[in-house]
């Protein structure tokens, strides 16, 4: 029963799910626990031939990490700013990573082919871009960044008034909550050396290991549930008892 209550507390956001493809290390972000054949095939860029799949084969795509965050806002929030870094990883690359450099043809560019395997290799960038999201959120906002966000905000409200709520959507994300501090994050892998990818941690930052389970990430440990209501629900199993 306690596990139950625990369980019932995780909202949605508060966990990102990192699954990437064994044959050419592309990456998904996922907001569950097993992926949306859909919005996951919205991630994939289109790379050149057979680089996207009509649909995805759980055999080939396999969890290798889930971060835990204490709120679903800053969960919400890394999880957008993940999907921008590898957007700008896919369509803003220096040429030196996809130009020859050996043989005949050094100093040319790579085929299409070869191009599309170099770029859809993004597992050791998706780490590194958590580390950076991180270390990011751990830092507290400038002035400039508060004065920013909050000017959005206000513009966006007098669109609203002008137009109606109904043709404005979206609301910006203030400062104070894109940096709320790092205290309570976890991270956990199904290989504890992928973290090498990131060159630097928040040090408050948990590495922990990722539970094992066929196809998906293992089930997010319940959220520990207080002691006084253990005792009531304890206390209320023993009247069971005795009556």
């Amino acid at each position: 029963m306690a596990q139950a209550v625990g369980a019932q507390t995780v909202k949605h956001g508060q966990h990102i799910f990192f699954y990437n493809n064994i044959r050419t290390n592309q990456v998904l972000y996922s907001l569950t626990r097993a992926l949306n054949n859909h919005a996951a095939l919205k991630q994939i860029p289109f790379l050149g031939k057979k680089t996207v799949p009509a649909s995805l084969r759980k055999d080939l795509w396999q969890p290798f990490c889930m971060v835990e965050f204490p709120s679903s806002i800053q969960g919400l929030i890394a999880f957008r700013k993940l999907r921008e870094f590898r957007r700008l990883h896919e369509t803003s690359y220096p040429l030196s990573i996809i130009t020859q450099t050996e043989g005949p043809h050094k100093g040319q560019l790579l085929g299409t082919k070869k191009r599309g395997k170099v770029l859809m290799n993004q597992k050791a960038n998706s780490v590194a871009d958590l580390a950076a999201v991180l270390l990011q959120q751990e830092r507290p906002p400038t002035e400039d960044a508060i004065a920013r966000s909050e000017k959005k905000l206000k513009h966006k409200e007098k669109m609203r008034r002008q137009k109606g709520p109904a043709k404005v959507k979206g609301v910006p994300v203030l400062a104070p909550l894109m940096s709320g501090g790092v205290e309570g994050v976890r991270v956990r892998w199904a290989d504890m050396l992928d973290a090498e990818f990131a060159q630097t941690w928040p040090a408050a930052v948990v590495h922990d290991e990722l539970g094992k389970h066929r196809y998906t990430a293992a089930f997010p440990p319940p959220a520990p549930v207080p002691l006084q209501l253990l005792h009531q629900e304890e206390g209320g199993a023993n009247n069971r008892i005795e009556g």
